[in-house]
């Protein structure tokens, strides 16, 4: 595959921008990767376009400005349709509308939502609603509520806080964490009895000494123009099959979007080679979507794979649990399978579902050939099956012989096996240094042990053979010492 510089992806951005032809068949969008060397290489498409479904189609009226969506256990899909104060419920194909909430009973007295702008459900099969201009949250067991968060009190809360709750996620325990509006504190928590506990997972921006030295010596005008350093506000949040939590963040340098939180809130992510988990890598120049990716939204795809649904360009950043970027697909536009205002990503079995807030649609996009054999190459891996994994990578080279984490997959299986050598030629040709090194470590130990009895017997014979050696070139000294006397 061709590799592109960083200003030709900048006019190559501009193009699709500006003309929207994609170099994938016929397809609106290009899908590309990043090498170790940060220069885009493009690829097979891992997913396209498979149809769009809108509130006209499924016959309930139009959406109007959807700001989130969830798959429920059962595999139902709830859409928090936030203009016409409901959440609509779809059956798994997405093909058929189960139901519609927009009223319910509230201590035996009706009542409505509000600008509903979040929307999960609880391993329990219990509703959430982050019922935002309404200024809490609800749990509905059909159309009854069991549970409200509102008006958190604590001495950690501003005097000033008004609680407005945008997006809501529920885990194993109860515990229900919650993305308020203006909060930078971090992920709010709240007992299952609807208790303000504290703040999870809070970002705190870094200082460099420069940028200290810099505002010990600016003006205050010239302090106020720049950026506050304050933590920095999440915007998306999935549980995963053991209860850890994904959040997605606003980063404003783009080099981490996305956090995974333990149960204590330390960040136990990894970040892979470039250590980059925050979308594009390259985002100046003359590309007219100038700055770093605004990611609003992760959904933990199971199998340690994670997708980020980035809004500034419209595409889909997908990773594994080491940290590295598998594929990038979508784009902004006007054509089917492009986005306007993405702001929720969801996780269909093999499909993904995004959705469209200004074009108040789900676009669901299929799995390929291409993204399917590298979705369950990792899915092996992770299950410990190296050796199927390593016959799925190989497949993929045969599709896009550059991929640099086919290799490195098949190098780390080669490297699980003891097989150090076979390691060390696919870890070169994916660029990793970090298990290459380890590959050469073990098979340069592999050799000295293989060779060490000859060696040993080496030094011994040496050993031997020195006095030897020495006593007979003293005799042979003498001997012609005498020759010469006589």
């Amino acid at each position: 595959m061709k590799k592109i510089t960083s200003l030709a992806l900048a006019c190559m951005l501009f193009a699709l921008a500006v003309f929207p032809v994609s170099a994938s068949g016929n397809l609106p969008y290009d899908s590309y990767i990043y090498d170790y060397w940060e220069n885009i290489v493009l690829t097979p498409a891992p997913y396209v376009p498979g149809g769009s479904v809108s509130g006209v189609s499924l016959g309930v009226g139009a959406f109007s400005r959807p700001q989130d969506m969830c798959v429920g256990p059962d595999g139902l899909v709830y859409v928090a349709d936030t203009g016409n104060n409901r959440i609509v419920i779809l059956n798994e194909e997405m093909t058929e509308p189960v139901g519609i909430i927009d009223s319910f009973y509230n201590n035996n007295s009706p009542d409505t939502f509000n600008a509903p702008f979040g929307v999960s459900v609880s391993p329990d099969n219990l509703l959430y609603v982050a019922d935002s201009q309404n200024m809490r949250v609800i749990a509905l067991d059909g159309d009854k509520v069991v549970h409200t968060v509102k008006d958190p009190q604590s001495e950690m809360l501003d005097e000033e806080f008004i609680f407005t709750p945008l997006k809501v996620a529920v885990d194993f325990a109860g515990r229900v964490y919650v993305i308020a509006r203006g909060m930078t504190q971090g992920i709010m928590v709240f007992n299952p009895e609807g208790e303000f506990t504290g703040f999870f997972g809070t970002i705190n921006v870094q200082i460099t000494p420069w940028e200290i030295f810099w505002r010990a010596i600016s003006t205050r005008a010239q302090r106020e123009r720049q950026q506050l350093f304050i933590a920095t506000e999440f915007t998306g949040i999935d549980v995963d099959s053991r209860g850890f939590i994904y959040a997605s963040n606003i980063d404003s340098d783009g080099l981490r979007a996305v956090r995974r939180l333990n149960p204590t809130g330390e960040d136990v992510i990894r970040t892979g080679e470039n250590e980059h988990l925050g979308g594009d890598l390259v985002w100046g120049g003359f590309t007219p979507y100038a700055g770093p990716s605004q990611i609003v939204d992760v959904v933990y795809r199971g199998k340690g794979i994670y997708s980020l649904l980035d809004s500034r360009r419209g595409r889909v950043f997908t990773y594994d649990r080491e940290g590295n970027l598998l594929y990038i697909f979508g784009g902004l536009g006007s054509q089917a399978g492009t986005f306007r205002q993405p702001v929720s990503i969801e996780a269909l079995g093999s499909r993904i579902a995004v959705l469209d807030a200004a074009r108040n649609e789900i676009m669901i996009f299929e799995e390929t050939l291409y993204g399917r054999l590298i979705n369950e190459a990792v899915a092996l891996r992770y299950d410990g099956d190296e050796s199927q994994a390593v016959e799925k990578w190989r497949q993929v080279l045969l599709l896009n012989e550059n991929l640099e984490i086919a290799n490195i997959g098949i190098g780390k299986a080669y490297l699980t096996s003891g097989d150090n050598l076979n390691a060390m030629k696919y870890l070169r040709l994916g660029q990793s240094r970090t298990y290459y090194s380890i590959a050469y470590r073990r098979y340069r130990n592999e050799v000295l042990k293989a060779n060490l009895p000859w060696v040993l017997t080496g030094v011994l014979v040496l050993a031997a053979a020195l006095p030897v050696t020495v006593t007979l070139r003293k005799r042979r000294r003498a001997k012609l010492k005498g020759g010469a006397d006589g």
